[in-house]
């Protein structure tokens, strides 16, 4: 009686500890998705103040990066304000440009990288043909055509940027789905230039 007493109860101890156990991983992972929705609310009004012309406007006073442009696909309901750098930090506030490509948005190949479950989710949806808009801190719009997703290895390729071409190319981790964060692979999709706007898209 005792010991079927004893085991009802470590039953329950354990039942209780695997409960807990999952919701603390439910809330660091609600926690993430709450903090780069919060990150876009406070980019949208530094990204209002470079329109406005306040040069390298930090979003927050100890935030080692700043807006440099924003990014529209229309179709799929995405508006994001993309950051300079792609450091760890960085990328989970916000899309980022890569260093030494293009500034998004102006003549030139520009690369785009964000982590593939919070903002760079849309990439498993963005089909070819589908339209993508940049907006500068000029406030000119370039517009670009979504082409084919291909998967890479990095540790054995490298993107291809032409130096002479006007693209946007788009960098996530893949498979979307995948339980551990920092495999090889990388989706990669490269958005063709169309057309430059001084209005909105």
């Amino acid at each position: 009686m005792l010991r079927r007493r004893s085991l009802r109860y470590a039953g329950a101890g354990l039942g209780l500890l695997l409960a807990g156990t999952g919701l603390l991983q439910l809330g660091a992972a609600g926690a993430i998705h709450a903090k780069a929705w919060l990150a876009q609310v406070l980019l949208e009004r530094a990204w209002a103040d470079t329109l406005a012309g306040r040069a390298e406007v930090r979003p927050w006073p100890w935030a080692d990066t700043m807006p440099v442009a924003r990014l529209r696909v229309p179709e799929l309901g995405v508006d994001q304000i993309v950051l300079a750098g792609t450091s760890g930090r960085t990328l989970a506030f916000g899309p980022a440009h890569l260093n030494g490509t293009a500034r998004p948005g102006m003549p030139g190949h520009s690369v785009l990288s964000g982590h593939r479950d919070t903002h760079f989710a849309f990439m498993r949806n963005l089909r070819p043909g589908t339209g993508l808009r940049v907006q500068g801190p000029d406030g000119t719009w370039r517009h670009y055509q979504a082409g084919e997703a291909r998967v890479i290895d990095a540790r054995q390729a490298w993107l291809a940027i032409g130096e002479r071409r006007t693209a946007l190319t788009l960098v996530t981790c893949y498979p979307f789905d995948a339980l551990e964060s920092g495999g090889p692979l990388r989706y990669v999709i490269t958005a063709e230039s169309e057309a430059i706007a001084a209005s909105l898209p």
